[in-house]
């Protein structure tokens, strides 16, 4: 089932996607969606970004080969940084890019969105508490990274987190492939078996430090391949059997 947030006109609902409609739902996915009855064509509505979490909460080096290409090495346990959720934006918005930065990149990841309240939760118990899964860019100030010694002003700008452009709820996230195209071309590729850190541990780990309310989301981290973004630049993420997140570069402020 894929789940997704729009907007039409005034309007801005959550919606089951099938077959190039939307069948809009009253309430969230969280609180006992019922179905309208209506019927809308794709081409009707804008997607949005399909969740507005509390948190993002992203993990990092979770990729061998990714650690290696910025000189480092893949953690002993999950290293876990925070984005803010006004970094959220969805499927065809902007990416700003700030003047405060001179080197900003992309990071295309799986995201991982939680579908209830999760506290402690043990590792072959995630999956009761995902509602699904969807597209993630990491969008990174790789020269404040650096500088700052900690990563959240390199990862918190405006714009920072597109997700999208649904949620799937059937995909099984053991060994999917993760792609990043920038103008069409290949910058990214790995596949979720690779990850140092699969998604059930990942729950566990973050869950034993905070609680994670409906909504949130868990970037899973980034393959090797990370460069540079311009004005004018196309990004795709790609998430095999889930779809693509596309957002366009602009110059920010």
């Amino acid at each position: 089932m894929r789940l997704v947030r729009f907007r039409r006109d005034d309007r801005i609902a959550t919606g089951v996607l099938e077959d190039d409609h939307v069948h809009p739902l009253r309430g969230t996915f969280f609180e006992n969606p019922v179905p309208t009855g209506e019927r809308l064509s794709l081409a009707e509505v804008r997607l949005l970004a399909p969740t507005i979490p509390s948190k993002v909460v992203c993990v990092g080096r979770n990729y061998q080969e990714h650690a290696e290409e910025l000189g480092n090495e893949v953690p002993e346990e999950p290293l876990i940084f925070l984005k803010p959720s006004t970094a959220v934006t969805g499927p065809g918005d902007p990416i700003p890019l700030p003047t405060l930065s001179h080197q900003v990149e992309h990071e295309g990841e799986l995201a991982v969105v939680i579908g209830r309240l999760a506290r402690h939760v043990p590792a072959e118990e995630a999956g009761r508490f995902i509602l699904g899964y969807t597209c993630g860019n990491d969008v990174t100030a790789r020269d404040l990274q650096r500088a700052d010694g900690q990563w959240t002003r390199a990862k918190g700008f405006d714009g920072f987190c597109p997700l999208g452009p649904w949620i799937e709820t059937a995909l099984d996230p053991t060994d999917v492939g993760v792609e990043c195209r920038v103008n069409g071309e290949r910058r990214q590729y790995g596949r979720t078996s690779e990850l140092a850190f699969g998604v059930g541990t990942i729950v566990e780990y973050v869950t034993r430090v905070m609680t994670l309310l409906p909504g949130d989301v868990l970037m899973t981290g980034t393959p090797a391949g990370v460069g540079p973004l311009s004005p004018g630049d196309v990004v795709e993420v790609e998430v095999e059997g889930l779809g693509v997140l596309s957002n366009e570069v602009v110059p920010g402020d």
